[in-house]
């Protein structure tokens, strides 16, 4: 598990490695194109369940830290899909993530 820290007083929000990376990806994406978002999610159930949201902009003070030494394959999908809620009025959100297409070339050396 990682986390991204908020602002200078270092909030804490608990993700996975995996889900962090895609995160990472796609706020400094959108921060880097000088856009503002929400970044929403829903509180652990030992921190009191329900949702929460954090208002980012290019100022905000952010940083990701992650648990595990290697950093995991990118699902260009899932990435694509993250981005795609930044315009939705709920807020930048992580959504599952949907299983890539194998092309052609994956399947080398697999016989069918």
């Amino acid at each position: 598990m990682g986390y991204l820290y908020y602002g200078n007083n270092s909030y804490a929000v608990q993700i996975d490695d995996r889900s962090l990376a895609h995160l990472k990806i796609a706020m400094l994406s959108l921060l880097r194109a000088g856009k503002c978002l929400a970044f929403c999610f829903d509180r652990a159930s030992d921190l009191g369940s329900g949702r929460e949201t954090l208002w980012i902009s290019p100022s905000t003070e952010i940083r990701f830290f992650f648990h595990g030494s290697r950093p995991p394959r990118i699902n260009n999908e899932w990435l694509r899909s993250i981005i795609a809620t930044a315009d939705a009025s709920t807020g930048l959100r992580l959504v599952k993530e949907p299983q890539e297409s194998l092309t052609p070339s994956a399947y080398v050396g697999v016989e069918k």
